[in-house]
């Protein structure tokens, strides 16, 4: 007999939840399972695979604090990643879902049939093919993952001053912390232009987070300036701005 396939359940309704888990138990004669945990969003779901082991996640799409596409991103983070399928009442979302990787992707209601299709093409993937769940979905996310000690961290977006690059990784700070990402400074500005400005070749200040700018003096007396800075609300360290791009010097004084 095969080893159960093991499931976790991400939905913001209870019922629905209820409803996957009977369906899985009429095809346990064709397909084992067994469900390792349940969660009401991405957050939950993150904090469960934290200490369960999941082989795959059944997964809703609209729900509260994170939705199911950002946390098929966080996902792919992991050092094993599930593999996903995505469960939803709504078929607008189908190219997303499949640019992420996903196994296959459900309408609501599910039948047994086609969900044991799903699960079977879902133990088929590899972890090279679930890996690709690293890739972005259109619309920026609202938290960033930064792994720590075999756990990952959510860091929300909106909290973030500033993205530096920093060797292998890019330091994500916060009033109180600093996050290493295990991403890149380009891809990020790709995704958040429209929350960070490019102040550097290697830094990215959130536009929120600008308090001015101001010119550095020279290392000794009489030396010539030694370039803008930016002043940070709520930090007291600064960051360069280089001469590429004192354009935003000026955007910022309009």
């Amino acid at each position: 007999m095969s080893v159960p396939l093991r499931i976790l359940i991400v939905d913001d309704e209870a019922p629905a939840r209820n409803r996957l888990r009977d369906l899985l138990a009429d095809c346990a004669a064709e397909l084992p399972t067994t469900v390792v945990g349940e969660a009401a969003n991405g957050v939950q779901a993150l904090r469960l695979l934290e200490s369960t082991l999941a082989d795959v996640v059944l997964l809703d799409i609209r729900m509260p604090v994170m939705d199911g596409l950002e946390l098929a991103q966080h996902l792919g983070r992991l050092d094993a990643p599930p593999a996903v399928v995505f469960v939803t009442a709504y078929d607008n979302y189908a190219i997303q879902a499949f640019e992420l990787s996903a196994a296959d992707y459900l309408l609501k209601p599910v039948r047994s049939e086609r969900l044991v299709a799903a699960l079977r093409k879902a133990r088929a993937l590899n972890p090279a093919t679930t890996a690709l769940l690293r890739q972005q979905h259109s619309e920026a996310r609202r938290f960033l993952s930064a792994c720590e000690r075999g756990r990952i961290l959510l860091v929300p977006v909106e909290e973030v001053i500033y993205l530096r690059a920093e060797q292998k990784y890019v330091a994500a700070r916060t009033l109180t912390h600093t996050y290493l990402l295990d991403e890149s400074l380009i891809n990020l500005e790709q995704e958040f232009g429209e929350t960070f400005v490019r102040v550097h070749r290697n830094s990215l200040v959130a536009r929120s987070a600008i308090e001015g700018f101001v010119i550095r003096p020279g290392e000794s007396e009489g030396a010539e300036p030694a370039g803008w800075v930016v002043l940070l609300k709520g930090l007291d360290e600064t960051l360069p701005v280089s001469r590429r791009q004192y354009a935003v010097i000026r955007q910022f004084k309009r």
